[in-house]
């Protein structure tokens, strides 16, 4: 993936320095609605979405900039948000606990324990406090591709894992590869996020098969999922628009715009947006289905996938267990004392 996107933003920046995306009287840096020549309305989305130049951000970044706490201003808290955060927050914990089971698979070792699958779901809550201290504008969860890149590289070594954390850390100092980033154009990046939701999707299914993928059951109940999952959120998010309206909001950001037209009316406007504002949201949606679901049509411990992965005394009787997911730098010694450590 980061070799075809180099090749493809070459190939944009060559086509851009080249005019290929320039027109006569045209400025792409205009805003759509104050554009009044018909040719330019005609390219300017071409122009936006192919050009590298467009956010101006590779030239005006600075080489090193050193990022520190509370550089935004002092943050803000809206009960709404921190609501709705909290519902997707406990969300990715479920993809995440799916991932850590699916990587150990990988790497044939033993599945973690409750207290290990505890110590990940806590330190993704530690980097999401750090994340928002810093500004960065998300969360900190587990990527799930990265499952699919342990089974195509088989590298299942913690040390290049912490190898490439500290050459983010270092990268993160230089403003240019900030700027580069944000020069991609919108069609590699919507190209790349195909790819990527396309696999995300493919690892998720794949651990079906710890179920009977085979029964009716199951499929009954993943196909609502998804069906829902799909038609639910449009309907939130087209619900009260017209169709010739042309929204300047990105498509990410619509979810957080139905609170203000979405179906579910109340007298209470808190009420309105946290419930306009979950339904909007696709993984929501699949979450709910497939918990209510699974959890009220019958089915046997096997039909279901049910097991008893790991044991929490199991690190007292292996070492290998303690071995494969103790602390790095023999940090556990430090934190021997906490439960959720798990070790």
């Amino acid at each position: 993936v980061p070799l075809s996107l180099a090749i493809t933003w070459a190939a944009a920046f060559l086509l851009t320095e080249a005019g290929a995306y320039s027109y006569k009287g045209c400025n792409v840096n205009v805003p759509v609605s104050n554009i009044i020549s018909d040719h330019c309305r005609k390219h300017i989305s071409r122009m936006k979405q192919c050009r590298v130049d467009t956010s101006q951000a590779l030239k005006s970044s600075p080489w090193f900039r050193f990022p520190y706490p509370l550089q935004w201003g002092t943050p803000v808290f809206n009960w709404k948000m921190a609501l709705v955060m909290c519902v997707a927050s406990l969300i990715s914990s479920v993809d995440s606990v799916g991932s850590y089971h699916a990587s150990s698979l990988l790497v044939a070792s033993r599945p973690p324990t409750p207290g290990v699958l505890s110590r990940g779901i806590g330190l993704e809550g530690l980097s999401g406090v750090l994340a928002g201290l810093w500004g960065t504008g998300t969360g900190s969860a587990t990527l799930t591709e990265n499952v699919h890149t342990i089974a195509v590289t088989k590298m299942g070594s913690r040390r290049a894992v912490e190898l490439g954390a500290c050459l983010l850390i270092i990268l993160s100092l230089v403003g240019k590869v900030g700027g580069f980033i944000a020069s991609i154009p919108h069609v590699m990046v919507a190209a790349l996020l195909c790819f990527m939701w396309a696999m995300l999707t493919a690892l998720g299914l794949s651990n079906l098969r710890y179920s009977e993928a085979g029964s009716s059951r199951n499929i009954i109940i993943v196909g609502l999922s998804l069906f829902f999952s799909l038609s639910i959120p449009s309907y939130f998010q087209q619900y009260g628009i017209s169709p010739n309206t042309n929204l300047s909001v990105p498509s990410y950001f619509q979810p957080y715009i139905v609170a203000s037209h979405g179906p579910f009316r109340t007298k209470y406007g808190g009420l309105n947006y946290v419930m306009n504002t979950l339904l909007s949201l696709h993984m929501v949606i699949a979450f709910l289905i497939a918990v209510v679901l699974d959890n009220t049509v019958p089915g046997s411990p096997q039909e279901r996938g049910v097991y008893v992965w790991s044991e929490a005394d199991a690190a007292k009787r292996e070492p290998a267990v303690v071995k494969d997911y103790e602390l790095p730098f023999r940090f556990g010694r430090v934190f021997r004392w906490v439960k959720w450590v798990g070790l």
